[in-house]
């Protein structure tokens, strides 16, 4: 596997297409937070419903394995639906498949609201994903348009602040909502969430992919992309680490409600605030890590000891709830770890993979996104394997993800091998 130290990509493979990336690149603060409500679009559909999982379990008489599906069903939608928008925005341009992918999130949003049984619900959760997939993966790939290297990974950064700011506030927001309506109220928020985002973009987003610079080459030349890149050893080993990361994060995302709420009695409520808490140690390690590690100390050598302390996260959580049988406040104290680890690990892995494709960054950034959200999927169903009677679960899932995360990083980056560093200020 080809592993030069600048592109998976290179220009002679795609001619005249070179990014208009800049590290000086002006970006106002209402676009800002636009392409950060847009990477925000995946966590608010995860996160805000995920106090009310037992409602509706209750509401729709069905069951709770059923209900942890309508999760999965989002999340291969987000993972599906990158695959298409990404490719799409590298041929037409980053606006209009953004501005069609958020008017479908609102409809299928609107659509699980009314929802008549589970089974009608995990079909339109599906559309969700595949729909709102367009704002995870166009916002990335515009930020690949407009910066470069160190850059790209600060204000990749920058984005994980606003975009993480949801997962903070999404639940309790949907703990509040619950208190005054019942589940579907809380997808009636989130489509009028959605249209308001649409109007918002279709006003502040501006196209920054020229046409020179898009690619014309359908679908057999989407496949060669992504054949090229996977067989880039580095940008395998990015996507996979970051990929693996997530996965663990999903599985706290799918066994977190039924842990707080049924095994320690938690409240809806109560549940909202320890998983904002969780929530903001990722985000909170992010901005650390973008504006105090990257470009000071070597970039591998940052992924490899978020991993580690992922590991270490995941070791202690499993030993909590089988041998030493703590209670809720140590518990929370593992998953913030965890959450904190993946934000080291998170904001160089995405930004060094980008790096190696900057003739084809939707692409690349679907492939990321579509990793992370393949892993994300697989996660709830195996904590919903596992059953709710203990916090055992979701930990050994964690775990499991954790390990993999840095077998690939190992295996893949080779983090003891001397390669340019990118992100070296």
């Amino acid at each position: 596997m080809p592993d030069t130290p600048q592109t998976a990509l290179s220009p002679a493979a795609v001619p005249d297409s070179a990014p208009a990336a800049s590290n000086g690149a002006k970006v106002g603060l209402l676009l800002t937070l636009v392409l950060g409500s847009l990477a925000a679009l995946a966590p608010l559909s995860m996160d805000m419903y995920l106090p009310a999982l037992p409602r509706i379990t209750t509401g729709l008489h069905t069951q709770d394995a059923l209900v942890q599906l309508t999760l999965t069903a989002c999340l291969v939608g987000l993972a599906l639906g990158q695959l298409v928008a990404g490719p799409l925005s590298d041929a037409l341009g980053r606006r209009r498949p953004l501005l069609v992918g958020l008017a479908l999130y609102a409809a299928a949003t609107a659509c699980c609201a009314l929802a008549p049984d589970v089974r009608v619900l995990i079909v339109c959760r599906v559309v969700q994903g595949l729909s709102g997939a367009a704002g995870i993966v166009i916002s990335r790939a515009v930020v690949r348009d407009l910066f470069d290297g160190l850059a790209a990974a600060r204000f990749a950064a920058t984005l994980m602040l606003v975009s993480g700011s949801a997962p903070l506030l999404a639940p309790i927001l949907g703990g509040q909502v619950l208190r005054f309506t019942s589940w579907r109220g809380v997808f009636a928020v989130l489509a009028a969430l959605g249209v308001v985002i649409f109007v918002t973009a279709s006003v502040l987003v501006r196209e920054t992919l020229p046409r020179e610079r898009r690619r014309a080459g359908g679908l057999p030349d989407t496949l060669r992309t992504m054949r090229a890149l996977l067989a880039d050893r580095l940008f395998s080993a990015y996507l996979l680490t970051v990929a693996c990361g997530f996965g663990a994060l999903f599985a706290f995302i799918a066994g977190s409600p039924y842990v707080v709420q049924e095994v320690f009695h938690g409240s809806a409520q109560a549940y909202s605030l320890i998983f904002a808490l969780v929530e903001l140690g990722l985000v909170g390690m992010a901005q650390l890590t973008g504006r105090l590690l990257l470009g000071r100390f070597d970039s591998h050598r940052v992924q490899l000891t978020g991993v580690l302390l992922l590991v270490l996260a995941a070791v202690a959580l499993v030993l909590m709830s089988s041998v030493w049988h703590a209670g809720l406040v140590p518990v929370t104290a593992g998953l913030f770890t965890m959450a904190a680890a993946l934000g080291v690990v998170a904001p160089p892995s995405s930004a060094l993979a980008l790096q190696r494709a900057p003739h084809a960054a939707g692409t690349a950034s679907a492939l990321l996104g579509t990793m992370q959200f393949l892993t994300g999927a697989i996660a709830p169903a195996l904590v919903g394997l596992g059953g709710h009677a203990s916090a055992l679960p979701m930990a050994v899932v964690i775990l499991g993800a954790a390990v993999a995360a840095l077998g690939v990083f190992v295996a893949l980056a080779r983090p003891w091998s001397p390669i340019p560093d990118p992100l070296r200020a």
